[in-house]
């Protein structure tokens, strides 16, 4: 079932954020030794990274991933992974050896190949057998911002992406409705094949977005396709969802 949490104001649902993400991390190091962690960008998710960086006592064993990435220079000021750093990675002093960061200067088609070999690669040195058939990379945490559209990464309403095979991990965007066009996402398949993912939300903005996330799932949502017993929403009261919904 969703577990869905309502804060009076963005700094709280900030702080609720932080200390969701911090605790599933410091569980999954507890029972793995390691912990998986995907970053999103946008404003929503800013503030929870910089309170991020002092929730969690010691950041050794995180790994950290990307949801999704724009085609852009990793300095560019639309770069995720340039929010990341300036809000979580630097300040947290997180080991620059366990980011793993989706090459956006290489291209959408190029940037998604390698970060699907990246993924493969490193989940497949944690794997005590060979799984068959080859299993998708199993994420502890997904951060997750929310459009106004319902998307989520970059994985578009009505986007052919939404129906990519099973086994892929890692997509190109060539045509976002949402500037830049040119983008690489996690396929829907990662998303639904995390432990948990943390879906976050403030103002009226996307109330109807989080209402629609929470209604039958449809690609014309894609939020709505998330694995709902493993989906973790928190809001302010302004994108709080109807009473009853969830």
């Amino acid at each position: 079932m969703t577990r869905i949490t309502t804060n009076a104001c963005p700094e709280a649902t900030a702080e609720r954020a932080a200390i969701e993400i911090a605790r599933a991390l410091e569980i999954a190091r507890e029972q793995r030794g390691v912990a998986h962690l995907a970053l999103s960008g946008g404003s929503t998710p800013a503030r929870t990274y910089e309170l991020l960086a002092s929730a969690l006592d010691r950041w050794d064993g995180v790994e950290i991933w990307f949801a999704d990435e724009r085609c852009v220079p990793p300095e560019d000021e639309e770069s995720n992974y340039r929010l990341a750093a300036e809000t979580l990675l630097r300040p947290a002093g997180i080991d620059p050896a366990r980011v793993h960061r989706m090459e956006g200067e290489l291209g959408p088609d190029e940037g998604a190949r390698r970060y699907a070999e990246a993924l493969r690669a490193s989940f497949a040195s944690e794997q005590t057998s060979p799984p068959s058939p080859p299993a998708l990379p199993v994420l502890d945490l997904i951060a997750l911002g929310i459009g106004p559209d319902g998307h989520v990464a970059s994985l578009f309403p009505g986007a052919p992406t939404l129906d990519a095979g099973a086994e892929t991990l890692c997509l190109g965007v060539h045509e976002s409705p949402k500037p830049p066009p040119e983008r690489i996402t996690l396929s829907l398949g990662v998303l639904r094949a995390a432990r948990r993912c943390l879906l976050l939300a403030t103002g009226a903005g996307k109330a109807d977005a989080i209402a629609a996330a929470l209604a039958e799932p449809s690609n014309h949502v894609p939020a709505s396709l998330l694995v709902r017993d493993r989906l973790t929403v928190i809001v302010d009261d302004a994108a709080s969802p109807p009473p009853g919904l969830v």
